[in-house]
């Protein structure tokens, strides 16, 4: 019990000194959410209350765990200030349905699907958490809890994404998490990904196992570690059981579920990779084909039809400046061979072939497991694809042992035991993607779904579906801000495509933010003389400009010369807008193209700046950010996936700027100042390498040395780091745990708590209203007003310890705490008093409001006022004749030890 005891003590020190809100000059610092929440995000879990069903928890990808009480028609998150907000499992006790476990990592398996910190018991229905443990397991694919006895709890564990660690495989405690046991492992690859237990003997449970593993530059989502195990004995012992399955090195993820009805059917849907080629059949075409050119002698060439050939070209997307005539002058000048025209898009060789994978294959036992059969003779294609590590759930209707449902891209449903099946997710507008499932138990026409676009609910088994779509839970890659009035917000987002809206937006009111743009939204910008006219895209550098005012987009993305290596673009490929003259782009590539006329053609302005590409079926390589100078038009920094940095002027060409700097790490973000030339911020991630330590640094020489300025941040991966526009001792980080600031150049960082411990990936400042702009990879965009920081450090308030904030004027109403219906709120002023308290005195804070005679009308006290920054709400009334503030000037005095300031206030 001692080392129970010592484990809740650390927990509730790291859960109130780093991640919660109790600590911090800046904890009460206001800042406020502007949605969307028109897009939903990825909902990896649902959790029900047994014993009522209209309270229930829903659990994202990156986005922490949110509850309801009415069905569905709002929700709270309750776990926004744990150590990491990415979840892969929830459960709550059947028997006390108020205890409620949390598996922190998200367990799909995305490029990026974030590691976690444990799991996480709450004893109040999410009021309070505990972590209870398992640290290292990084990612959760499922918890299952003893229908009878709380304390025992199965955690299904899949270990690092980017690592081989021996922290995988099924966990077991019978004292609530006090101690684990792991009671199945294979080795350092295979992680288990999902459990089921026996309705009626919780001896009896299965486990699915899968091997995996993760590259910058690849995915392995299958091996001989892939399989299902048994347990007899409340899993403390387990036995393979695939006999039927297939069962090698192509088996990848497995779901499974068993049935309520007849708790001997167990159903399994299987992952299997295993390509398979057929020879394509040649088109009956006149037309030429890819694979004519492979062997083609360049006579053979120069005979081909020019009309012929400009078909080719033009019918199979080649860039528009290549026609008949100048290619064959190309070759015949010898510039490059025919085979290049073959190998243009890809190997020629593989054009020849069509190629698949079997994807998901769904067997049936009726025997508990001893064996299994293919429920289904003809492929499911177009489920899973080649993504199965996204997927992989498989729910069986708590009445009819034949009915199923599967989660991939579409959402399918079987009702004769997996022999046949359809879609049923086609009416309601509902989004693909789809991750988790509840039935409910007493009513299978109730179904609760969970997908990327959000939250669905069915009355009906799944025919129709109502979108539940009321939550700020988007994963932003990239914002940006436009020069309108108020000004608008571009950011990209994970599966969500692009967004715009006002910065003014109340995230309540969906209607502010509008789709500019499909796919994975990546960069963004609006041209700052027409904002109608804005740079957009998606995945792997496919990119665009469009006119908004004539509904037209123009596609921009450079493309390679016949004959050169294919250009690698990478998920989130960098575009630029120059600040010195918004015609001109650059976009990366393994190389830096630099556009003069909008995107409309490119010029190479690089080598290959990266260390080479690396077989895979992720780019790999590849340029992750390009900056320029503000005082020097032309002078870039750029870094690579691949741990290089460069520095590029018009006089000296390309510089390399490694020296000091980790290697092989992915250059997540670069800053040049805006107050001095010469000095610049970088940050790295090591998260593809599973390496969480902390990487930002400060050079004072354009990158020729550096020096970490990462202090009191120890193991957060960075994303972003930026540079106040005013002042450059403040500076803004955004990590995978949160977002801070610095008020003495990176000396140390304290975080912005009003902001949840979510992804802070990208960052900008609203050059005229001096707005911070946050987008998160979880909780969509955070916007906070700089000026009361900027005001901290500036000259004439660094000797103070007390800084007071200019109080906004109010209008006199003569109707001041009256009600005008009695069921109605009595009617209040709301006049903020703002301060910021730079060191703790522990003495009181008085704050007197006195009017134009200098009588007093108001006091407040603060008691034991603490360092950071505060604010008094005051109603209006005043401390005399239960009256309320009149029309007149007021001073507002503050005093705090022996300082005094004072400002006005005006009520007009």
């Amino acid at each position: 019990m001692k080392e129970f005891y010592y484990l809740l003590i650390v927990s509730f020190l790291l859960s109130v000194n780093l991640y919660g809100q109790t600590d911090g000059r800046f904890r009460d610092y206001p800042v406020r959410n502007v949605g969307p929440v028109m897009q939903g995000a990825r909902i990896v879990d649902v959790d029900v209350n047994p014993k009522n069903s209209y309270e229930f928890y829903i659990a994202f990808a990156s986005g922490g765990l949110y509850k309801t009480i009415n069905n569905g028609n709002s929700f709270e998150p309750v776990f926004d200030n744990q150590g990491s907000l990415t979840i892969g499992d929830i459960a709550l006790v059947p028997s006390d349905p108020q205890i409620i476990y949390v598996g922190t990592g998200e367990n799909n398996s995305s490029r990026s699907s974030y590691a976690g910190d444990g799991i996480y018991k709450s004893s109040n229905s999410g009021e309070t958490w505990v972590n209870i443990g398992l640290e290292n397991t990084q990612h959760i694919g499922r918890i299952i809890v003893h229908p009878n006895n709380p304390d025992i709890v199965w955690v299904a564990a899949m270990g690092g994404l980017y690592s081989d660690n021996t922290e995988r495989g099924v966990y077991m405690t019978t004292d609530a998490g006090a101690n684990w046991n792991k009671v199945l492992y294979l080795d350092d690859k295979t992680g288990a990904i999902d459990l089921v237990i026996h309705p009626k003997n919780p001896e009896i449970l299965y486990a699915s196992m899968w091997q995996r593993k993760r590259y910058a530059w690849d995915f392995e989502g299958n091996g001989e570690g892939s399989g299902i195990y048994k347990s007899v004995d409340g899993g403390r012992t387990w036995e393979l059981i695939m006999n039927g399955i297939h069962d090698d090195e192509y088996t990848g993820r497995i779901g499974l579920d068993i049935s309520a009805s007849n708790p001997e059917i167990v159903y399994a849907t299987l992952d299997y990779q295993k390509e398979t080629k057929e020879k394509k059949e040649l088109e009956n075409s006149e037309g030429l084909k890819f694979t004519e050119f492979k062997d083609m002698s360049v006579k053979e060439f120069l005979e081909l039809s020019n009309d012929a050939l400009d078909k080719f070209l033009d019918e199979n997307g080649f860039p528009k400046r290549y026609n008949a005539v100048n290619v064959k002058k190309e070759v015949k000048t010898g510039l490059y061979k025919p085979e290049a025209l073959a190998n243009y898009f890809g190997d020629s060789n593989e054009a020849l072939f069509n190629t698949n994978v079997s994807g998901l294959i769904v067997y049936k036992s009726v025997n508990g497991g001893d064996s299994w059969e293919r429920t289904h003779e003809f492929d499911l294609d177009g489920v899973y694809y080649t993504y199965g590590y996204y997927f992989g759930e498989i729910r069986v209707s708590p009445a009819d042992e034949n009915e199923i449902y599967i989660t991939g891209v579409p959402l399918i449903k079987s009702t004769d035991g997996g022999q046949t099946f359809q879609r049923t997710d086609t009416i309601g507008n509902v989004h693909s993607d789809h991750h988790s499932m509840w039935i409910d138990p007493d009513n299978p026409d109730h179904i609760i779904l969970g997908n990327d676009g959000g939250l669905y609910i069915s009355y009906d088994r799944g025919a129709t579906w109502d979108h539940r779509n009321n939550m700020s839970v988007g994963q932003f890659y990239t914002v940006n801000v436009d020069m309108e009035e108020p000004y608008n917000i571009y950011g990209g987002l994970q599966d969500n495509g692009t967004l715009v809206g006002s910065s003014k937006t109340v995230p309540a009111v969906r209607g502010e933010w509008e789709r500019l743009f499909g796919g994975d939204g990546m960069y963004v910008s609006a041209d700052p003389r027409n904002s109608d006219i804005v740079y957009v895209g998606f995945q792997f550098g496919n990119y665009f400009r469009l006119d908004r005012e004539a509904n037209k987009s123009t596609y921009i993305t450079p493309s390679h010369n016949i004959g050169d290596d294919k250009l690698r673009f990478n998920w989130r490929t960098p575009v630029l807008m120059s600040s010195h003259n918004p015609d001109i782009l650059y976009i990366g590539s393994q190389k830096v193209h630099r556009s003069l006329n909008q995107g409309d053609s490119w010029d190479e302005i690089s080598d290959d700046l990266t260390k080479g590409s690396k077989e895979g079926n992720v780019p790999f390589g590849t340029i992750t950010e390009i900056v320029e100078s503000p005082f020097q038009f032309g002078k870039l920094y750029v870094g690579t996936d691949d741990g290089n940095a460069w520095k590029y002027t018009l006089q000296n060409g390309w510089e390399k700027i490694n020296n000091g700097l980790p290697n092989d790490l992915w250059v997540s973000s670069i800053h040049p100042s805006v107050h001095e030339k010469e000095v610049v911020y970088l940050s790295l991630t090591g998260y593809r390498n599973d390496d969480f330590t902390t990487h930002v640094y400060k050079s004072d020489d354009s990158g020729a040395s550096w020096t970490s300025i990462a202090s009191n941040i120890t193991d957060e991966p960075v994303n972003v780091i930026y540079e106040d526009l005013k002042s450059p001792e403040l500076l803004y980080l955004g990590t995978d745990k949160g977002t801070y600031l610095s008020t003495n150049a990176g000396e140390n960082w304290e975080k912005f708590h009003a902001i949840p411990n979510v992804a802070s990936y990208d960052m900008v400042i609203h050059p005229r209203e001096q707005e911070l702009v946050i987008g998160t990879h979880g909780r969509s965009v955070f916007v906070t007003d700089l000026k009361p920081i900027q005001k901290i450090v500036s000259d004439d308030f660094k000797d103070k310890s007390l800084i007071v904030y200019d109080i906004e004027s109010v209008r006199f109403n003569e109707h001041w705490g009256e009600k005008r219906y009695p069921y109605l709120e009595a009617n209040f002023s709301s006049i903020k008093l703002e301060y910021f308290i730079k060191e703790a005195s522990k003495g009181a804070l008085v704050i007197k409001v006195k009017n134009e005679e200098g009588d007093i009308i108001k006091t407040f006290e603060v008691k034991e006022a603490d360092a950071g920054f505060g604010s008094v709400t005051w109603n209006g009334k005043t401390d005399t004749n239960d009256s309320f503030v009149q029309k007149g000037k007021y001073e507002v005095e503050y005093q705090y030890g022996k300082e005094k300031v004072t400002e006005n206030l005006e009520v007009k």
